[in-house]
């Protein structure tokens, strides 16, 4: 017989952290978010209206080593409505010695209503998801996420990993049972059939998947296999990674990429990585502005990334790949 999750278990000294935050912080956010004029629409069956671009804060917000200078930044793009922020566990800054969630928890003391906040556990080691969402909740100083996400998920072993009782999946759904997150969802960089699987086979709320324009030899038809069966499902599809192109071909529009990411049919928005307020603003001008990509402009874009994605060395597109950490 499994033995049951039960909350006292799974956040342990949770409440002896919440004692030295103000109870007003501690809430989720209960529908004070502001868009200040920007595009929303609907995150799926979660009934949350966002922006249609999040802010990804993992390696390229992570690569700000200032503290007042990062918080500055993330404080003036939610003064200009963007409020669904994406970060994991695992985001760091190894070298300057800081985490992703312990920079974010210093603006959510202070302004967790205004935020949707969603992050994701990488390991695999039941026990060891357990601890780090216990102590993502301490680093973010929140009681309850807004979304909580199974990070990476891929194809063969790992998705093997992934399920069963008490496995990852088992104790993501549990956290929800349990009030720990209002919502949850899974991500992915590489496989289609692994997140067809984790779509067709459990009753996840949202999925941020790695955008796929090129389908060529390695048949991994995200865009098409994917996103519209999680979106019949009732889920709310983000897609990330969709302005990578320009590392390798500076020549590409960023203002392009960004349009084509945000006229992929059947998705709800995108998340992008920010690193200054000048960042913020371009991104803010594209989004207010944004008229959707004809199909012809969309094939014409694809056409012109096929030799990005048929690259096969890009890390991101590797198994054991492991996102948002900046080591240099």
């Amino acid at each position: 017989m499994k033995k049951d999750i039960t909350r006292r278990d799974f956040v342990k000294g949770t409440v002896a952290a919440s004692v030295a935050i103000a109870s007003g912080s501690l809430l989720a956010g209960c529908g004070g978010y502001k868009s200040n004029g920007l595009p929303t629409t609907m995150l799926g069956k979660t009934g949350v209206q966002i922006p249609r671009m999040g802010i990804g804060l993992g390696s390229r917000w992570c690569s700000i080593a200032g503290e007042d200078v990062a918080l500055d930044m993330l404080s003036y793009a939610l003064d200009n409505g963007l409020y669904y922020w994406d970060t994991a566990h695992s985001y760091q800054n190894k070298k300057v010695g800081f985490t992703s969630e312990e920079r974010i928890g210093k603006l959510l003391k202070h302004r967790r209503k205004e935020v949707f906040i969603s992050t994701k556990i990488s390991t695999r080691d039941p026990e060891e998801a357990k601890r780090n969402i216990e102590k993502s909740l301490k680093r973010l100083q929140i009681d309850q996420f807004d979304m909580l996400k199974v990070h990476n998920v891929q194809g063969g072993a790992d998705l093997e990993s992934l399920q069963g009782d008490g496995k990852l999946i088992e104790i993501i759904h549990k956290a929800k049972e349990e009030g720990l997150t209002k919502h949850i969802g899974f991500t992915g960089h590489t496989e289609a059939a692994a997140l067809k699987h984790m779509v067709d086979n459990y009753d996840f709320d949202s999925m941020l998947m790695a955008l796929n324009h090129w389908n060529g030899e390695s048949g991994e038809k995200r865009q098409e296999m994917v996103v519209p069966a999680a979106h019949k499902k009732g889920m709310g599809v983000m897609l990330m990674k969709v302005f990578r192109p320009r590392e390798n071909d500076n020549t590409l529009s960023p203002q392009d990429l960004i349009r084509y990411g945000l006229s992929v049919k059947e998705a709800t928005g995108i998340v992008l990585g920010m690193d200054s307020k000048e960042v913020v603003d371009s991104n803010l001008e594209i989004l207010r502005s944004f008229k959707s990509m004809s199909s012809e402009e969309m094939n014409q874009l694809s056409a012109r990334l096929a030799p990005f994605y048929r690259h096969e060395n890009l890390p991101w597109m590797e198994h054991g790949y492991e996102d948002g950490n900046w080591h240099a």
